[in-house]
């Protein structure tokens, strides 16, 4: 009878086909390259099959190699859904949650998601990477990404979080010196401030009366930054569209008047991005589960209602 596999073998076996480089690989399981090689030569023999072939740069799989990964991915579940089984009924999750997102929706709303989990849950701890860049998620060891704006295809596991809602704001004294937009297409005839990036970068597309409308300009300010664009629409240079999370204070406080409500700008799907709905361990499925929670709170407090 054939003894039982190793699953740190299997385990660093997914890793290496998953990644196709024994570098990569031994980087995320915090050992060396060599070790790698010789547990990954120890399968092979024990399983008396080629799983991978090797060159100097990368490792692609082997015609069974590919069978063998689609059971190895199999197990590895199997297990994970009885170790979350296990943690679930011993109590809650725990350990470090590596996370990334960009840096103004992580300032806007991130953070406090972060912090109401960390409130949550005692025994875990969360490492948090803002930035403008576009992590790699699986070769980053990232756990998740929140990313905003419709996905492209990829490897990558999703679930949609809610969405970003955003609408047209002015600062009072700006509507009287220049007077109030009734109807869409009267915001030609005053300075905007737009907000330029992502799906954002082309204009504004405005929804009203079930019909769709596209402003183009005239820009008085075009800039990559929402908290600049805020500071202008603070400052009376014009009519600025902003995330409603960005201008409820304002709003609540006078500061900020909401202009054309009936003018709906086009919502901006939240998700996070994770590298498999089947390795989902109880401290990612515990944060997508609280940040989901936290969403319709976050529309309610900035003006989603």
């Amino acid at each position: 009878m054939n003894a039982p596999l190793d699953l740190d073998a299997v385990q660093a076996f997914v890793h290496v086909a998953d990644l196709g480089s024994f570098t990569r690989a031994a980087e995320q399981l915090a050992t060396q390259k060599g070790h790698l090689s010789r547990v990954l030569s120890q399968l092979e023999r024990e399983l008396g099959v080629k799983l991978l072939e090797r060159s100097t740069r990368a490792s692609s799989l082997t015609e069974v190699g590919r069978e063998v990964f689609e059971r190895a991915v199999g197990i590895l579940g199997a297990v994970e859904d009885t170790a979350r089984l296990t943690q679930q009924l011993q109590g809650e999750p725990r350990g470090l949650l590596r996370l990334t997102c960009g840096v103004e929706f992580g300032m806007l709303a991130v953070s406090r998601w972060v912090d109401g989990y960390l409130r949550r849950y005692p025994d875990i701890s969360v490492d948090a990477d803002f930035t403008a860049r576009l992590v790699d998620v699986v070769h980053e060891g990232f756990d998740l990404a929140i990313r905003l704006g419709e996905l492209k295809e990829s490897r990558l596991a999703a679930r949609r979080l809610g969405e970003l809602r955003y609408g047209l704001y002015a600062c009072p004294e700006y509507l009287k010196r220049r007077g109030t937009p009734a109807r869409v297409e009267e915001l030609r005839a005053h300075p905007l401030l737009m907000f330029t990036t992502g799906s954002h970068r082309a204009g504004w597309r405005l929804s009203s009366g079930g019909e769709e409308a596209r402003i183009d300009g005239p820009a008085r300010l075009r800039v990559n930054n929402v908290f600049a664009v805020l500071n202008a629409a603070l400052a009376g240079l014009g009519v600025a569209q902003l995330p409603d999370i960005v201008a409820v204070e304002a709003l609540d406080d006078g500061r900020l008047v909401r202009v054309l409500p009936h003018a709906a700008p086009e919502p901006v799907p939240v998700h996070a991005v994770f590298p498999s709905s089947r390795y989902l361990t109880p401290k990612v499925r515990a944060f997508i589960d609280h940040a989901i929670s936290a969403f319709p709170d976050e529309s309610r407090a900035h003006g989603g209602a």
